[in-house]
């Protein structure tokens, strides 16, 4: 069985660090052949391709633009009346995901609208997620690219997401319940969750988007001892 493959969330990971490019030149010389980042946009996309390039990296995985952050919003696809943001956001995620080289695009559905009933407005973001994903499947078929969703955990991390459902395109990790490193103390046991997605034959990415306890590279030790163990992966594997 192969090793698994490691992509950095550099919007999570290297929180010491000031910037998305020094962020990417950390991952790289941390061993990381890939990374991921949430959103890239306050960047030109070609300084972001030319930083990843410059850091040894692929870019694998960018998010649709979030919407209005200070009105709490976090994503747009199942919210209704921003269809035509939405359509917007998919719009420029496609331009970066083009000049990074970057295959998939995480399609955020976004949050109940504040003050809403989530049982209320239940059956209209459905209807609003499927019309607008129906338009980005068009588009991003055009381009060759492969659409993403996340479902996140409603108990804990977000608890307005619409989209709290079992999905599996793209793996995740950190630790539960504080959200820092796999080896950080906390009820999940990677080794052998890791183990597991060996075993399935598991080939994307596993991205590492988890909140570092304290300098990010110190905390890499958990992901050392897995290449001591397993090896690492051919470079373009």
């Amino acid at each position: 069985m192969a090793p698994l493959r490691f992509s950095a969330n550099v919007s999570w990971l290297f929180p010491e660090l000031p910037g998305l490019t020094a962020r990417l030149r950390a991952a790289g010389s941390s061993g990381f052949e890939a990374a991921e980042v949430a959103w890239p946009y306050a960047e030109p996309p070609e300084a972001v391709a030319r930083a990843a390039r410059e850091a040894g990296l692929r870019l694998v995985l960018i998010n649709t633009p979030p919407g209005d952050r200070e009105k709490g919003e976090m994503g747009l696809g199942a919210v209704p009346g921003r269809q035509a943001a939405f359509r917007e956001g998919l719009e420029q995620a496609v331009l970066y995901a083009r000049a990074l080289g970057c295959p998939r695009i995480h399609l955020m559905a976004g949050r109940v609208p504040q003050g809403a009933d989530r049982a209320a407005v239940r059956s209209e973001m459905e209807t609003v997620f499927l019309e607008n994903l129906r338009h980005a499947a068009g588009v991003l078929a055009q381009e060759n690219l492969v659409g993403l969703l996340e479902p996140i955990n409603t108990r804990i991390t977000d608890p307005q997401y619409f989209l709290d459902m079992p999905q599996q395109g793209h793996v995740q990790v950190a630790q539960v319940p504080g959200r820092g490193e796999p080896d950080s103390p906390g009820e999940l046991n990677f080794p052998y969750l890791f183990q597991l997605l060996e075993d399935e034959g598991y080939k994307g990415f596993v991205g590492c988007e988890y909140r570092p306890l304290g300098d990010t590279a110190e905390g890499l030790n958990w992901l050392r001892s897995y290449w001591e163990r397993r090896g690492r992966p051919q470079a373009g594997q």
